[in-house]
């Protein structure tokens, strides 16, 4: 199993950004597909996950701004993040073979990442 982030960059506060994660290999079911985050100094913590039946779960603080969704006839996994904050700044992560948690103990397959910096 391949996880391969990108789309991320730097933008303003208030600007977009759109990250994708292509997942070759991984075809399991039963468990969630997610975006994960980590900032300096900080833990990892989780963003956004789905479900293997379509459910999705935002952590508070992204809640109205960011937008998870995926393309199961490309196997993509895109993460829209709009209206973004200087607090956004951030390692992100996709992970998949997830149990239905934010925590990112677990969860079995990691990307490499890609940084989010957002500037005010």
């Amino acid at each position: 199993v391949q996880l391969v982030e990108s789309g991320g960059g730097s933008v303003q506060a208030g600007g977009s950004l759109t990250l994708t994660c292509s997942a070759v290999g991984y075809t399991q079911s039963g468990s969630s597909m997610g975006w994960f985050r980590q900032a300096p100094g900080k833990e990892r913590e989780g963003v956004a996950i789905l479900s293997s039946i379509g459910n999705i779960h935002y952590t508070d603080s992204v809640q109205g701004r960011f937008t998870l969704s995926k393309d199961n006839a490309k196997n993509t996994l895109t993460l829209q993040m709009n209206s973004l904050k200087s607090e956004d700044t951030a390692m992100y992560y996709c992970a998949a073979g997830g149990p239905w948690t934010l925590t990112p103990t677990r969860w079995k397959y990691w990307g490499q990442g890609t940084q989010v910096t957002v500037t005010s």
